[in-house]
């Protein structure tokens, strides 16, 4: 397990053989939208397909037969790789062709962008990244802590946000940097920081479950359960305990991932005891902007030397409406978009953009981000 701790991880195919590779499917993606599409995850079911122990799936683009690089993951952790994604780039209102192979010919290393672990070191926090952007949240060690009043403990189901501000893999550089330096990881270096503050807030897209005036939320998450690392791809479990919503029962499980490219990550929520729930934004020093557009959340405020945006993006069946909710408690006001649970679940997406970063310069540029998230989300690629 010590092999994860280092920066730059690899994720690597160790094959001998030197064989073509073999042609298994084709596979055709369509995009029906006015908007060239690229940095988004098409899924393929390889369940049924069974390679010898020494092959390995590939995507090669059908015309210029270049390798697209994919990764596989077993989304149930039950031994056998059910799912191949890969990140196609099309244009605007068309089709493009691949094809899925088998190959035994050596595959180079790939960049693990998309990584998450459970973090031990640092209590028991579980983070998450990409190439542009860092979570994390809290489990039950931190809990405890805060409520045995020792000092150090983060008693919150709010989502962190880390502010890097470079395309490689910063969490196990940043926690070794803490460890050796306690708060080293809040003052920047060049990379990015941590000074994005929590509390108890919702932070970037923590749940609560709204009864007459009033927001009600879980505690820390309890248990974990990592799913996949990669270049495409991280995902994740996170169990939490019932808690009380002003007597009602609610019981969450979040399946969160995020993908290379993006700026929000997806959460997938089953959820029991409630119709409905919110995903919040905190509001901090309440002196940012706060805009709606179309299934979407924004929140742009000025953040020390520079600015940040936040935001929520929902399908147009889960979303409801958005709600400012400002009060006197420390961390409790929070911008909400309010979700419809349907079957039991509900499903958004919930990230941030900021400008140290270059990636976002303007509230009009993030909200643009966040408009075009939307439209896509809602009109996914097709797989033909």
């Amino acid at each position: 397990m010590k092999k994860l701790i280092y920066l730059f991880l690899t994720l690597t195919f160790f094959i001998s053989c030197d064989k073509k590779p073999a042609t298994i499917s084709s596979i055709e993606v369509k995009n029906n939208l006015d908007l060239d599409r690229e940095f988004e995850t098409v899924e393929v079911d390889i369940s049924t397909f069974n390679l010898d122990k020494n092959s390995s799936f590939v995507i090669l683009d059908s015309n210029t037969k270049e390798e697209i690089t994919s990764q596989v993951i077993d989304t149930d952790l039950d031994g056998k790789n059910n799912i191949i994604i890969f990140q196609p780039k099309i244009k605007a209102n068309s089709t493009k062709k691949y094809t899925l192979t088998s190959t035994e010919t050596k595959k180079d290393s790939v960049p693990v962008y998309c990584y998450s672990r459970f973090v031990p070191e640092r209590t028991d926090d579980y983070t998450w990244e990409n190439n542009r952007v860092a979570f994390r949240t809290y489990g039950p060690v931190a809990q405890q802590m805060v409520e045995d009043s020792v000092p150090g403990g983060t008693l919150s189901s709010g989502i962190d946000a880390w502010l890097k501000r470079v395309e490689y893999p910063i969490i196990n550089k940043w926690y070794k940097k803490n460890a050796l330096d306690i708060g080293a990881y809040h003052k920047d270096s060049g990379e990015g920081l941590d000074n994005f503050h929590v509390g108890s807030s919702r932070g970037v897209g923590g749940t609560a479950v709204k009864i007459d005036t009033s927001f009600y939320f879980s505690k820390n998450f309890t248990s974990y359960k990592t799913i996949t690392t990669g270049p495409v791809r991280t995902s994740f479990v996170l169990t939490y305990p019932k808690w009380d919503a002003n007597g009602k029962v609610i019981s969450e499980t979040k399946y969160i991932s995020l993908d290379y490219g993006q700026n929000l990550s997806r959460y997938e929520i089953d959820v029991k005891g409630t119709e409905t729930i919110s995903a919040g934004l905190t509001l901090h020093k309440k002196d940012g902007r706060t805009s709606s557009g179309k299934n979407w959340i924004n929140y742009w405020e000025p953040f020390d030397d520079s600015e940040l945006g936040q935001g929520v993006v929902a399908e147009g069946a889960y979303f409801i409406d958005s709600e400012k909710y400002l009060t006197s408690k420390v961390d409790q006001s929070n911008l909400f978009a309010n979700l419809k649970v349907i079957n039991g679940k509900v499903i958004y997406y919930a990230g941030f953009g900021w400008k140290k970063s270059n990636q976002f310069n303007t509230q009009k540029e993030w909200e643009s981000y966040l408009e075009d998230f939307s439209k896509k989300i809602n009109t996914p690629l097709e797989v033909l």
